[in-house]
């Protein structure tokens, strides 16, 4: 009896992430509109929110370069590693896998489990999980104390430990890492970037109050038929230049 005929996984996701470029095209259109939007005419800019991501942002950017220049790899790797190796297994616990080892440090770091799929190899490249504690710290202390005043604090150390996150991600991504190319690497990419620019959105429609959920969604609909009209301009295009070439 012949065997089944298999497509290899790597095949498959190359497959999705053919896909999935298109919406990381939409995302990034409807991103960018909302962004110009509300920086250009709503004066987004302005306001403190704004400045103190950028500052958060800033300070990190200067603090990343200035411990490569010093010491030839950003710092402090330790806490990266630790939040890399950590949300590996905050990811496997949650989708139903144990964990029985945990290591990081400077030097690097593992995990193991009995539960593996993409999602858990690369949720560190796009949770950017000192940023969700800050998050989770201020909603818990602001159950009992009114933290209003210091909303500009929150958006700084979110652009902080955002800037943190991206930073590492970029200088971690082109050393081969195995979290990418177990799944293969021009997938695991287009999904990083995805959900990476996702979580840009969320802090833009979280930030400014002109950016809301269902006008980002007007946004996002608008540009997935423009694509969409461009798509099939391009395919009758080469329709017809086919069949005259045929004819």
């Amino acid at each position: 009896m012949p065997s089944p005929v298999t497509i290899p996984t790597r095949w498959l996701n190359n497959i999705i992430a053919i896909f999935l470029l298109p919406v990381a095209w939409v995302l990034t259109q409807s991103f960018f509109t909302c962004f110009t939007d509300a920086a250009a005419v709503h004066e987004f800019w302005r306001t403190e929110e704004f400045w103190f991501f950028g500052l958060g942002v800033l300070m990190w950017v200067l603090a990343f370069f200035g411990t490569v220049w010093i010491y030839g790899e950003p710092q402090p790797l330790g806490l990266y590693v630790f939040g890399h190796e950590l949300t590996h297994a905050i990811w496997a616990r949650a989708m139903g896998g144990n964990v029985y080892d945990f290591k990081a440090s400077s030097r690097g770091g593992y995990v193991i489990t009995d539960k593996a799929n993409f999602w858990i190899a690369l949720a560190p490249y796009f949770h950017p999980l000192y940023s969700v504690l800050v998050i989770a710290l201020y909603g818990a202390v602001s159950l009992f104390y009114d933290l209003r005043g210091y909303t500009p604090v929150l958006f700084g150390l979110l652009g902080g430990t955002w800037a943190f996150h991206l930073s590492f991600t970029l200088w971690m991504i082109p050393k081969g890492q195995s979290d990418l190319t177990t799944h293969g690497t021009f997938f695991s990419l287009v999904v990083i970037y995805v959900l990476n620019l996702a979580i840009l959105i969320a802090l833009l429609v979280f930030a400014a109050p002109e950016v809301t959920l269902s006008g980002f969604l007007a946004e996002l609909l608008r540009h997935a038929e423009d694509f969409a009209d461009w798509t099939l301009r391009i395919f009758d295009a080469g329709l017809e230049h086919l069949l005259r070439r045929v004819a």
